[in-house]
């Protein structure tokens, strides 16, 4: 979105339309070029709306609840262990609730949870293989894949039905994920604005640090040159023959793409992604890893008025989160990474008077069992029994129960809800959320109701899958 690489090279004009032209379709969504806009079902109310603001926390490749927010008995040693019948690889520790208790490494997210809503319940379906692209896709669209047409993200599409809040700042920032790395493809094919239009997609920021870096001209550049590339890109756009830059429609979302991204290279908004800026004490508690400073760029986009942030532990197959091995040692490296900063972000919003009207969303994919199917055992034809450390843990994806947080926006404060079996496999036995129910209540708690939909190829499509999504009442203060 801003930056383009044509600041930056020495195009020939032919090289130029190519890049540009692919560029334009990506974000906007190849072979979409018939949409009839116009709102109907739902109407937005935001008078009734407890937030104005987002920021997701995606804990990306499948953190398991029982490791982290929903802790069960763990053994005494990993040794002699039989794999499939561990429940948790780590002891439980107290929180700023009563009687509620967190694993061991959560210390941090422990002392805050009384400020915000526990959901014990997560409950993602089975989507014929329990694979991270398609349930990635599922959480942060509410639709599940392939679909017709191009879904836009949760953040593209609060972005639209709300509005700018500040329009020198982008609607809508990613920040962390890298898309130059294996497993790339699965998180480009939500990251996007979809039907909505380039002027909605997300602003990817990978490396929060150097954020500052593409808020401005590259070095060597004057303004003067800069402002030239921008009226001449603007120019070749608007004059370009039918259909190379798409419909009409894609054509305009470009434009209104390059004048936000403008707005905010020549505004003094764009100082809000230089970190450099922030005390060194302040930056020091952030700085446990790309997505700890991540978070600490969030809290300014938000100051700055940006509608929806996303910051992600990254997903890279079996890396981060997604602990097909070494389970254990990995999701102890991972709670260093995300404990102090997400506490930290919590507590800065509400001495900033921010988290009010702020939603704070800490969720993944799905959870993580030990436990084999009976296909599985059937196949080994016994138990695993653990001799080193490198096999404890839990490695198996799990669709059957989850833990997500959920801070401000006018959700409970100190409330646990729903809850999974102490027993193995430690599924969800009371109130169960699904992702469509959870989208209608974060929807809701922003005025956006759960059937307002967007007319695309004279056919409706809804915030939640068909409109029908039920916002979970009990989890509103």
């Amino acid at each position: 979105m801003f930056n383009h690489p044509w600041l930056t090279r020495n195009w020939s004009r032919r090289d130029f339309i190519k890049s540009m032209s692919a560029a334009t379709l990506a974000t906007i969504g190849a072979g979409t070029p018939r949409f009839v806009w116009g709102k109907e079902g739902g109407k937005i109310d935001p008078g009734k709306a407890t937030a104005d603001q987002v920021i997701l926390l995606w804990m990306a490749g499948g953190m398991a609840h029982t490791e982290t927010f929903d802790p069960k008995d763990k053994p005494e040693t990993y040794k002699g262990q039989r794999r499939n019948r561990i429940k948790s690889t780590f002891s439980s520790i107290p929180t700023a609730v009563d009687g509620l208790r967190f694993s061991t490494g959560l210390e941090q997210i422990a002392s805050v949870i009384d400020r915000g809503t526990l959901i014990r319940s997560f409950s993602p379906p089975d989507l014929g293989h329990i694979l991270h692209s398609r349930h990635q896709f599922h959480w942060h669209t509410g639709y599940v894949p392939p679909q017709s047409l191009d879904v836009p993200h949760m953040g593209s599409m609060i972005s639209k039905s709300l509005g700018p809040k500040n329009p020198q700042m982008p609607p809508f920032v990613h920040i962390g994920q890298r898309l130059d790395i294996d497993g790339a493809p699965e998180v480009q094919a939500f990251l996007t604005a979809g039907f909505l239009g380039g002027d909605y997609a997300p602003l990817l920021i990978p490396f929060p640090q150097s954020a500052i870096e593409s808020m401005s001209p590259p070095e060597g550049m004057s303004i003067s040159q800069f402002q030239n590339r921008d009226k001449f890109l603007k120019k070749l756009i608007a004059n370009s023959p039918l259909g190379e830059y798409g419909s009409d429609f894609q054509k305009e979302s470009m434009l209104r793409s390059l004048d936000t991204s403008y707005r905010l290279i020549t505004s003094p908004a764009a100082r809000s992604f230089d970190l450099s800026e922030e005390p060194e004490q302040v930056s020091k508690v952030y700085n446990t890893s790309r997505f700890g400073m991540g978070c600490l760029l969030a809290r300014r986009l938000i100051e700055s008025g940006v509608r929806f942030v996303e910051v992600t532990t990254e997903h890279i197959p079996f890396g981060n989160w997604d602990t097909h091995a070494d389970g254990h040692r990995r999701t102890v490296e991972m709670k260093r990474w995300v404990d102090a900063p997400i506490a930290q972000l919590i507590r800065d919003l509400e001495e900033r008077g921010l988290l009010e009207r702020t939603l704070v969303i800490i969720a993944s994919e799905f959870s993580r069992c030990s436990v084999k199917d009976e296909e599985e055992m059937a196949k080994t034809g016994q138990e695993q029994v653990i001799h080193q450390l490198k096999d404890f843990g839990l490695h198996r994806h799990f669709t059957r129960a989850g833990s997500m947080l959920v801070f401000g926006g006018g959700f409970k404060k100190g409330l646990v809800y729903g809850k999974s079996a102490d027993e193995l496999p430690c599924h969800t036995i009371e109130s169960p959320v699904t992702v469509m129910d959870f989208h209608a209540t974060l929807y809701q708690a922003l005025g956006i109701p759960a059937d307002l939909s967007f007319e695309v190829e004279k056919r409706p499509f809804y915030v939640t899958e068909d409109g029908k999504g039920k916002p979970i009442r009990a989890l509103y203060a």
